[in-house]
């Protein structure tokens, strides 16, 4: 239990569901949205201080928060934005709260190219890092140069080579070490026609926004691809699209989201999750492993990881 008066932002009892993009989650009993670098470390330090659970969350997408809320701080960092872009080299380098589709924008305008795929992505650049996001073909290990880190229990920095974070499909080294993005860079292709990136960027967010139910609550894609095959496609055939369990429901636009028809909890997305994959896993000796992150405490159910 935190014992000293706390950094400047800290709040208390801070419910979480207006900060996911599925909009469920409990309370966090500390949070904080950092504004800046010298903010961020202060928060850290602090929690480090009063032995506090820590928690980082960017835009809420790709997360499952337990209703019962998280124990510790949970920081934001959705306020950490700005980048700075170099028209010459394609070089680029942006806070870790900045989102990626306005980065892909902001590159595309500038006659870089390498971000057109991220456009339709609802996460930050410090998630996509974590994540190796990916959509349309690309992704983050194809392009990062590094990324700026924050080891919370020494408060040291340190900047990790694209090739030193074990990159996979959507998987990095970050996903099992409690390290904090706070920047990274990537190296795009300069001069290119900025009407023809910009042309291919927007078309990108037209093939995800015509084919996935952005009109509701979802966390994007719930399940990875078990390559060579699709898992939109496996759940689709087996009749899936449009069931429900309380407000959840595999969405009848896209069988990989599973969207929040109004007023679903962390439970019953958790569950259908599970229902999901014990059905695809009878049908076709498939596990369909998970792209969201659990946070908190969930029931018997566990999601494959």
């Amino acid at each position: 239990m935190a014992t000293q008066a706390g950094p400047q932002g800290l709040r208390r009892s801070v419910g979480l569901a207006d900060y996911t993009t599925w909009k469920v989650g409990g309370t966090a009993d500390w949070f904080a949205e950092p504004e800046g670098l010298e903010q961020l470390t202060e928060l850290v330090a602090w929690a480090r201080r009063e032995g506090l659970e820590l928690r980082v969350i960017g835009a809420g997408s790709n997360l499952l928060v337990s209703d019962a809320g998280l124990a510790g701080l949970t920081l934001c960092q959705r306020r950490l934005q700005g980048s700075q872009l170099d028209s010459g080299s394609g070089l680029v380098e942006a806070l870790a709260g900045e989102p990626i589709p306005t980065l892909a924008r902001r590159a595309a305008r500038a006659g870089l190219a390498g971000l057109e795929w991220s456009v339709g992505i609802p996460g930050t650049v410090g998630g996509a890092v974590v994540m190796n996001a990916g959509a349309q073909g690309g992704c983050t290990a194809e392009w990062l140069l590094d990324a700026t880190v924050l080891d919370p229990q020494s408060g040291a920095t340190a900047v990790l080579r694209a090739d030193e974070l074990d990159f996979a499909y959507r998987h990095s080294r970050l996903q099992q070490e409690p390290l904090v993005v706070l920047s990274a860079r990537f190296q795009l292709e300069s001069g290119h026609d900025p009407a023809a990136v910009g042309q291919r960027t927007s078309a990108n967010l037209h093939s995800r926004t015509s084919s996935q139910p952005y009109q509701q609550p979802s966390c994007g894609s719930v399940f990875r691809n078990p390559e060579p095959r699709k898992a939109g496609q496996l759940i689709e055939g087996l009749g899936l699209k449009g069931l429900s369990l309380g407000g959840a429901q595999v969405s009848p636009i896209h069988a990989n989201f599973i969207v929040n028809t109004g007023g679903a909890s962390a439970a019953e997305i958790d569950q259908l999750i599970a229902l999901v994959q014990q059905r695809v896993a009878e049908a076709h000796g498939i596990a369909l492993h998970t792209e969201v992150k659990r946070l908190g405490q969930f029931g018997d159910l566990a999601l494959a990881a």
